[in-house]
């Protein structure tokens, strides 16, 4: 085809809306797949795609309202909880960005927003210092529109304040303001902070205090937003309090209570709740891939501050401690209190007579099963510090005797078991097997599953020689 008859086959599939260019695509698409019109489909698919590509250029080069507001909230990104999360000091709703957001473009600020969209829809799409520019000036205007707002002044607060939303989005409002207000401050500290604090000891400490040792980073709205920055980099984040036990020169907690940074407890023990709060979720609904590394999380923490602080049991953090503690140990009770039942379910050797044609035993039971004996032998490696040493230890020692008399026993059974319930047998003698990797290691599993194959082979050749 010549160059001017592509040209023209150009000009008209532009000219279609585009639901007829992707349905045409589609055609084309499944024509090539077919083997149908090669040489046709691979031309008109060209054209079309180069088409539609422009188009979406074309249609992306405008920026959208939304893209303003991006620019305006990047910088909280640090700070942002997703809904259903609780939150604590030093985190910010994401849920809350958008009424603040339309406050500014309808009562805030309205001027200044639509001229910086005007500024932005103006702009090449490849100039960032420009974007950037424009970002750091509209978040000082949303900044002075904030605190003009919430700061001291004559008139009915309470009235404007209810115009941005409801009492949670107020509450964000402030912490909003104070990030949008000392954004290059938080910044500075973002590149001043180690990637990872690994083991948060003296050294780090003072760099870390030195950091944060800014005016700016020093106000009661500020600080704990500083902190929350500091925490997303510790591998531990419960020791975020032995930078308040620093700033005290004490471990005593009405001396750390007193300073600013007795905020950093009270981060660490919301942690510490949300935490516990996981555990229970993926326990409820049988995830265990995690339980392991949360459990020596809850263990670490929970012992970290009893050891570091000191801590009353009738103060208000000494209280909160010993009730994340209650909700661990009753979370992790009634879950290793159900193992043995489980267990006994699968291997229990019922009568011949008792056990109906066809019957078997349930894979996925016995994997779910076979992780909550890990899960209960994950227990007992933090079983005193979480309050459950007691039922853990009997509980696993329990299990461990169980599953071995019981192994022998069903291994014993397949000699002289009826061709009715062979198969249940075997599957009742192959979930025995994989409790007992469990419980005892492959070298083990491997020397009863050979004693198993022994059994029933035995059984078939006295069979076939009788």
């Amino acid at each position: 085809m010549s160059q001017t008859s592509i040209e023209r086959l150009r000009e008209y599939l532009a000219q279609l809306p585009p639901q007829s260019q992707a349905l045409l695509m589609r055609e084309f698409e499944r024509a090539l797949e077919r083997g149908q019109d090669t040489a046709v489909a691979t031309l008109v698919l060209e054209q079309l795609r180069k088409i539609v590509r422009k188009t979406e250029v074309e249609e992306a080069a405008p920026p959208r309202t939304d893209d303003l507001s991006r620019l305006l909230f990047q910088v909280l990104e640090p700070f942002l909880v997703e809904p259903g999360v609780p939150i604590r000091v030093g985190q910010i709703r994401r849920s809350s960005l958008h009424p603040i957001w339309q406050w500014l473009g309808r009562d805030g600020a309205p001027d200044k927003v639509n001229e910086f969209e005007t500024a932005l829809s103006r702009m090449p799409g490849d100039n960032a210092g420009q974007v950037e520019a424009l970002a750091q000036k509209l978040q000082a205007v949303a900044a002075d529109a904030i605190f003009e707002l919430i700061g001291p002044g004559g008139g009915d607060k309470s009235r404007a304040l209810a115009r941005v939303g409801p009492p949670n989005v107020i509450e964000d409002l402030y912490s909003i303001g104070a990030v949008l207000q000392v954004r290059e401050a938080l910044a500075t500290l973002n590149e001043k902070l180690p990637r990872f604090l690994r083991a948060f000891g003296e050294s780090q400490i003072a760099s870390v205090t030195a950091a944060l040792n800014i005016p700016a980073l020093q106000a009661p709205q500020v600080l704990p937003l500083a902190l929350s920055m500091v925490v997303q980099r510790m591998t531990a984040p419960w020791q975020i309090i032995r930078l308040a036990i620093k700033i005290a020169a004490s471990d005593d907690e009405i001396r750390v209570a007193a300073t600013p940074y007795g905020v950093a407890v009270t981060i660490a023990l919301h942690d510490l709740s949300c935490l516990a709060a996981m555990l229970r979720m993926d326990i409820k609904r049988g995830h265990f891939d995690n339980v392991a590394d949360n459990l020596k999380a809850l263990h670490d923490g929970v012992r970290g501050l009893r050891t570091e602080l000191d801590l009353r049991n009738d103060s208000a953090w000494g209280k909160q401690l010993t009730s994340i503690r209650a909700d661990i140990s009753n979370a992790l009770q009634s879950e290793i209190d159900s193992v043995p039942g489980r267990v006994r379910r699968i291997l229990r050797q019922r009568a011949e007579k008792d056990i109906p044609p066809g019957a078997r035993i349930d894979t996925t039971e016995v994997e779910e099963t076979a992780a909550l004996i890990d899960f209960v032998a994950t227990c007992r490696n933090f079983a005193s510090e979480l309050a459950i040493n007691e039922v853990t230890l009997r509980t696993y020692s329990d299990l461990q005797q169980y599953v071995e008399r019981s192994t022998e026993s069903l291994v014993q059974s397949l000699r002289a078991a009826d061709h009715k319930v062979r198969t249940y047998r075997q599957q009742q003698v192959q979930a025995a097997i994989r409790f007992c990797e469990v419980l005892f290691g492959d070298d083990y599993a491997s020397l009863m599953s050979r004693a198993a194959e022994n059994a029933a082979t035995g059984e078939r050749k006295s069979s076939r020689a009788g």
